[in-house]
């Protein structure tokens, strides 16, 4: 029987999730399976992953086989690492000390890229924020002068048309009223009718 570490997928559609499994691999994708290590959530960014680190090691000495996504996976987490040195401290390249300072090393390295990716994320995403809010900000002074420039254009036009009638009341009245007599001046005399 061949044994795989594999995914068997969970959720629903466009928001898949896995559990990383261990099964016979004639049985089917999301069938039966012998033992869940862990799960896979490939949604967030960056990826959720949690592991049985000691189940996933175990059954790789036995000779479980990941697919290549798992061995991704298990690559990520150090557990291939792990069984690297402990293949080393067997054939006796090294003692199980010098093997757990370098794995010990291997993980604080790891753990310093996903906390700088982990970072990066988060200023991209403050950038970008800033970014679109900065654009916002320029698209509403430029509505707000073109409002502007548009409610001075209908003042300036609503004057003008104020202006000339304002002027013809002034004059219309000047010509309709009868001429001013003045104090020393008599009134022109009626001639009589005919």
């Amino acid at each position: 029987m061949a044994v795989k570490i594999r995914l068997a997928r969970k959720g629903r559609k466009k928001l898949a999730y896995y559990h990383i499994v261990v099964a016979d691999s004639r049985s089917p994708r999301d069938g039966r399976y012998i033992e869940k290590i862990g799960n896979y959530n490939p949604v967030t960014n960056p990826a959720t992953i949690e592991l049985d680190f000691d189940k996933a090691l175990g059954w790789l000495q036995k000779g479980a086989l990941p697919t290549d996504t798992c061995r991704a996976i298990l690559s990520y987490k150090g557990v291939l690492m792990k069984k690297h040195l402990l293949e080393g401290v067997r054939k006796g390249a090294f003692d199980e000390a010098e093997a757990e300072r370098r794995f010990s090393e291997w993980i604080s390295q790891n753990e310093a890229k996903i906390e700088a990716k982990k970072t990066g994320l988060e200023k991209s995403a403050d950038e970008e924020l800033s970014r679109k809010l900065k654009e916002e900000k320029k698209v509403s002074e430029a509505r707000a002068a073109r409002i502007a420039k548009k409610n001075a254009a209908a003042a300036a036009q609503e004057s003008a048309e104020e202006a000339p009638a304002v002027e013809a009341e002034a004059e219309a009245p000047a010509a309709d009223a009868p001429e001013a007599v003045s104090e020393n001046q008599e009134p022109a005399a009626e001639e009589p009718a005919q």
